[in-house]
């Protein structure tokens, strides 16, 4: 999937600054990361299940 064609949004707990902010898209199959101050570079995937992993690995669960 080209990543033009995805929905990308920034976490609410993201600074209004705009530094250091990653936006997500998350799809059927994966959920996609991009760092939101160049959204030029390449993003990167993971499957759904590795992504929960991490978000409950950094969440202390």
């Amino acid at each position: 999937m080209n990543t033009t064609e995805l929905a990308w949004f920034k976490s609410s707990y993201s600074g209004t600054q705009g530094d250091s902010c990653v936006e997500v898209a998350v799809t059927e199959q994966a959920v996609h990361v991009r760092d939101s101050k160049d959204v030029t570079r390449p993003a990167f995937a993971v499957d759904r299940e590795g992504w929960g992993r991490f978000v409950r690995y950094v969440a202390g669960e």
